[in-house]
């Protein structure tokens, strides 16, 4: 698979898990970055869907 073709990571280098294993910049629980690497990209669209919905959730 061409690299342009890859889901990109959310990954905005402020990497800190909070006391929910979730980033606090990135909105992936520990095990979602960790795996990330070896996901296809159906997978990586499913934790984006759920990275949007953390993200959404912390702004309230």
């Amino acid at each position: 698979m061409a690299e342009q073709d890859r889901v990109r990571s959310p990954c905005v280098a402020v990497c800190a898990l909070d006391e929910n294993d979730v980033c606090i910049g990135c909105h992936r629980t520990g095990d979602e970055i960790l795996r990330w690497t070896s996901m296809t990209n159906d997978e990586r669209r499913q934790v984006l869907e759920l990275v949007a919905r953390r993200e959404q959730n912390s702004l309230i």
